[in-house]
């Protein structure tokens, strides 16, 4: 059984998402103030998200002057849509962690946050050479817009992103057809199925009804049963708000790269609803005037259409970098493009990941004043450990 453990879970360094310098104290030195005068510089970060948020904490800590600009009125990027989601109510917590940070930093006059604004290209160059104040060095923390499949037929008022949903918390039907079964799409359906249209209150995880997770799960809550466990008829599931397709174009399990340690969950809460079916191999054909999903499952002779009459369809198939102030600075080939540095989703756009985007950000931060830091040569990370090591050997002497 240990040696199962070691194959799933291996030797890999452990940190926490709010403190990536947590279990790696020895490469990780966040100092108060240990910049020298000397090295100190005006820093303009774009984006209050994960990333962004760690890094304007992280150099303006060390004694960087920071400003912080996002054009939301608030900070917390993506965070303000995963709190919305069942499970991860505990986000509220990271953004107020974040908020009191912050807070604390422009008391002190290290940081300066702009919310409310959009920064332009053309105000990066003229904030570059505006004499004393100029801005030495840029932090692009933009995340990602949504990957919008070329469905014909997508533009209908009844196919609404992911963002649409979760961020500008559009109304959703009783019927609602999800197109793409990722971290995201998940995420959403188990949204829709607690979500109820009529309450848009977002519990906190302190508002969570610990009773009704423990009946949902099945947990004797007086411990008087074996293992802990109520019977199965005394299991009691939260009736689900709406009927849910989710679909993938790959063929096999849905959500098979979800996390190792919470997938099964997701997956479970999903199938223990009775009100989400999971359908993979789709090819998606187009969507008809009445909103309506048109899909061919399988391929070869085996494969068959099927028309999905629904209220909505959702696209969660993806993202792309917002990477649009990089590129203009590298196509307008000035100095100003070896200044500018892109982190978190900005950067790399496969499945969001904060504690990625936050560790990337934070040892940008320690590393900004060095001058052999160039864009595309920024993103650092933690030493292989010797379990690590171990394990990559075991793996490669054992052929697995």
């Amino acid at each position: 059984m240990a040696f199962l453990s070691f194959l799933v879970f291996p030797y890999l360094m452990s940190t926490f998402v709010l403190s990536i310098s947590a279990c790696h104290e020895t490469e990780l030195f966040i100092v108060p103030d240990s910049i020298p005068a000397e090295r100190k510089l005006n820093i303009g970060v774009i984006g209050a998200g994960p990333a962004g948020m760690a890094f304007a904490s992280t150099a303006a800590t060390i004694g960087h002057n920071v400003t912080l600009f996002d054009k939301s009125n608030e900070i917390g990027g993506q965070f303000n849509m995963a709190k919305r989601i069942p499970g991860k109510e505990e986000f509220h917590e990271t953004i107020r962690y974040f908020r009191v940070q912050l807070g604390k930093l422009e008391k002190e006059g290290k940081l300066q946050m702009k919310l409310g604004t959009e920064i332009t290209y053309s105000q990066m160059e003229r904030m570059s050479s505006d004499g004393q104040n100029k801005i030495d060095k840029w932090i692009v923390a933009t995340g990602v817009d949504p990957r919008m499949p070329p469905i014909p037929g997508s533009d209908h008022p009844n196919v609404l992103s992911y963002i649409d949903v979760l961020r500008n918390k559009a109304k959703v039907g009783r019927k609602v057809a999800v197109i793409g079964a990722g971290g995201i799409g998940f995420d959403v359906s188990e949204y829709l199925i607690h979500h109820d249209d009529h309450d848009d209150h977002d519990k906190t995880a302190d508002e969570v009804n610990t009773d009704e997770f423990l009946q949902n799960w099945g947990v004797d809550k007086g411990n008087n049963r074996r293992g802990g466990l109520l019977p199965e008829e005394s299991t009691k599931i939260s009736k689900p708000h709406r009927e849910i397709i989710l679909m993938q174009r790959k063929k096999g399990k849905l959500g098979a790269q979800l996390g190792k340690t919470t997938g099964w969950i997701h997956r479970s809460t999903l199938i223990r609803s009775n009100a989400v079916e999971m359908i993979g191999e789709v090819s998606y054909d187009k969507i008809d005037e009445n909103g309506h999903l048109h899909i061919t499952i399988g391929k070869g002779e085996s494969k068959k259409t099927r028309v999905i009459d629904c209220d909505n369809v959702i696209l969660c198939a993806g993202q792309i970098s917002k990477r649009d102030l990089e590129k203009a600075a590298v196509d307008a080939g000035g100095d100003l493009a070896d200044k500018v540095f892109t982190i978190g989703g900005a950067f790399e756009a496969s499945e969001l990941d904060a504690k990625r985007a936050i560790d990337m950000g934070t040892r940008l931060a320690l590393k900004i004043d060095d001058n052999t830091v160039v864009p595309g040569k920024h993103k650092f990370q933690a030493d292989t450990g010797a379990e690590e090591k171990m394990f990559k050997t075991m793996k490669r002497v054992l052929g697995i």
